[in-house]
């Protein structure tokens, strides 16, 4: 049996209520019937439909004819799952349960007539009912505070040997398992939640942070480039001031606009089956001039992906094959789908200058570029937008070599095919 000594004492009070609340176990009525009240229906409780079968196994292994496990609060007695009866509730006062909640420990009651305790109380007087074997054990949390208890008796005397006093106490741990798992499914839908407001949020933020931003740039670009077409302003240093005041601005407005990007995409993904090809087509048109004479070729596979996000990042691998071109020869990209509609695999292979291998893991980071002689100016976002989409349809995103020299990203969508 339970060591009394090590379980932790619970009172009645409003931390033991939290508790129950937490747990999703807050049952109680909020205006309780008092004591000698005739038993009521439970009313319905938010309590795993597994927490049946162990009842059912109790009452089998303690060969007792009734059973249940119960949630006692401040005043009142609730079944959350019962065999043999109906779930019922009361006044704390009247069950038996609650009269030795507080010890503990597994009580055993061979004739509840011939205990002090219980031959008074109405379920066994015959006022609510005649039980005469009763055992109990406590639902004891992993830090010794009991929820509430479970119970099996019946209308006839009876007994367990010290296997079933075992037996039900294990059964009592499993109860308290299923409660645990509940309860951290809440915390988690908790979490879950606030972490979907909060990336809400956060694109409203960079949103309005977008729109603040891109006023006052748009400003300065365009006064660089009134100021480029002034004579008077292109002499001496002045004109190379206005130029570089330009250039900067307008890669600051590509940042932003990136930025805002990355902060839009990767959430909540809503996959349907989409040609590739097609995909592939509309990221090539919004990409406009700044892919001609790139050679592109996509298959006619058919894969399951957010349409909007598969295109986005389609195009920023597109552009990132185009500016990392290897000087002399024309760039070309192969885009193919392998797998099932369902899991499948993108693979978009370029002829450029590719990545080194060490550095595979580094560029996928926000904000990080390669510092090589020759490449562009780049906001270092592109990649990561690409790493979020591949997250948001529970895959991933991998690099490899292309033959014969080149870079080839995979992109996994659902589950990971080899």
């Amino acid at each position: 049996m339970t060591d009394q000594a090590s379980v932790r004492r619970v009172g009645r009070g409003s931390d033991h209520a939290e508790l129950l609340s937490q747990y999703g176990l807050g049952v109680a009525l909020g205006e309780v019937a008092p004591a000698g009240s005739t038993p009521q229906p439970a009313a319905a409780a938010d309590a795993p439909a597994a927490l049946q079968n162990l009842v059912a196994l109790a009452v089998q292994l303690c060969n007792a004819k009734y059973g249940a496990i119960n949630v006692i609060t401040e005043d009142e007695f609730h079944q959350i799952a019962a065999l043999g009866l109906e779930p019922l509730m009361c006044a704390r006062d009247d069950s038996l349960c609650g009269q030795v909640f507080q010890y503990g420990h597994t009580v055993v009651v061979p004739d509840c007539r011939e205990d002090p305790r219980f031959r008074s109380n109405p379920f066994v007087d015959g006022r609510f009912g005649e039980v005469r074997f009763y055992a109990t054990t406590p639902l004891l949390t992993r830090d010794g505070v009991p929820l509430g208890t479970l119970c099996i008796f019946d209308e006839v005397p009876g007994d367990l040997t010290e296997q079933q006093v075992t037996g039900l106490e294990t059964l009592a741990a499993q109860v308290v398992d299923v409660l645990d798992l509940q309860l951290r499914t809440r915390q988690l839908d908790a979490t879950v939640s606030e972490l979907r407001r909060s990336n809400e949020l956060l694109g409203e933020f960079a949103g309005r942070i977008s729109h603040d931003l891109q006023g006052p740039l748009t400003n300065v670009v365009g006064l660089a480039e009134l100021a480029e077409d002034e004579p008077a302003l292109q002499e001496g240093p002045a004109g190379t001031y206005f130029k570089r005041i330009g250039a900067s601005a307008l890669r600051m407005a590509s940042m932003v606009e990136n930025l805002l990007g990355y902060s839009r995409v990767g959430g909540a993904a809503h996959p349907r089956v989409v040609p590739l090809a097609e995909v592939v087509g509309a990221a090539v048109d919004d990409l406009g001039h700044s892919v001609d004479g790139v050679r592109i070729t996509a298959d006619d596979f058919e894969g399951k992906a957010d349409r909007e996000q598969l295109r986005v990042l389609i195009q920023n691998l597109l552009t990132n094959a185009v500016a990392y071109a290897r000087p002399g020869v024309p760039p070309e990209v192969r885009i193919t789908g392998t797998g099932t509609p369902e899991s499948w695999r993108l693979d978009v292979a370029d002829n450029g200058k590719g990545i080194p291998p060490e550095d595979y893991d580094r560029v996928l980071e926000p904000l990080v570029r390669l510092e090589r002689e020759g490449d562009p100016a780049g906001t270092g976002i592109g990649l990561a937008t690409c790493v979020r989409i591949a997250q948001a349809h529970g895959g991933r995103l991998t690099f490899d070599q292309t033959p014969g020299g080149g870079l080839t990203v995979r992109v996994w969508f659902g589950s990971r095919p080899s």
